[in-house]
């Protein structure tokens, strides 16, 4: 129940912050408008700039800011408890995170959806488009290595995590191939995709018990 608890009020927590942060910061800091085209529409050309549907957009950009709490928080909740988690993931993501990456994401769709090196070299100079990519360059870096040494870590604790882990590659494959040559509905082969892994996942914690 307790942990049904936390999940329940972090949900509400995340709701209730989209409607009132999330908006403030996209009226009043970013000024966004319906009204104006996003690249994927004005430059659209079948290979680099594709209108998406919003059920992709969102899996893309839930996973972009989720990717480090569920990779990273699991980890800080082995091995300092559940409340350094909790605060990672939630608090993290609202105040950094989400604000990081919502404004990286208007910057690049009013700069042709270029990336940050691309459209620094527009306002400040080409010399810093070179030093930007080398940063972030090195930044991924060290966050692959980061995220490779944690899930090393939790491996080693926990080797039934191991196939679970392993088999959300085969599900994600195959749910493509269903959604884009299939044309098989997102939602439901997807929510289908998350509860065949949880299932997995329970099956082989209950195995190691």
């Amino acid at each position: 129940m307790g942990a049904l608890l936390i999940m329940v009020l972090a949900f509400v927590g995340y709701i209730v912050m989209y409607k009132l942060y999330g908006k403030f910061i996209g009226r009043k800091i970013f000024a966004l408008s319906a009204e104006v085209k996003v690249p994927s529409v004005e430059l659209e050309d079948g290979v680099d700039y594709v209108p998406t549907r919003k059920e992709i957009i969102f899996g893309h950009h839930f996973t972009s800011i989720a990717g480090t709490g569920p990779i990273v928080g699991p980890a800080i909740a082995i091995i300092w408890g559940w409340v350094p988690a909790m605060l990672w993931i939630f608090i993290g993501t609202i105040i950094m995170g989400a604000v990081h990456d919502f404004g990286a994401l208007i910057i690049s769709m009013r700069n042709q959806g270029k990336s940050i090196a691309e459209y620094t070299a527009k306002y400040v100079n080409n010399r810093t488009r070179i030093f930007f990519f080398l940063i972030v360059f090195l930044e991924l870096w060290i966050v692959i290595a980061v995220f490779g040494l944690i899930i090393a870590l939790v491996f080693n604790w926990y080797p039934a995590s191991v196939i679970p882990v392993w088999l959300e590659v085969a599900i994600a494959v195959y749910l493509g191939h269903l959604i884009y040559k299939k044309g098989k509905n997102v939602m439901t082969w997807s929510i289908i995709a998350v509860i065949c892994h949880v299932c997995h996942l329970h099956h082989r914690l209950l195995c190691t018990l």
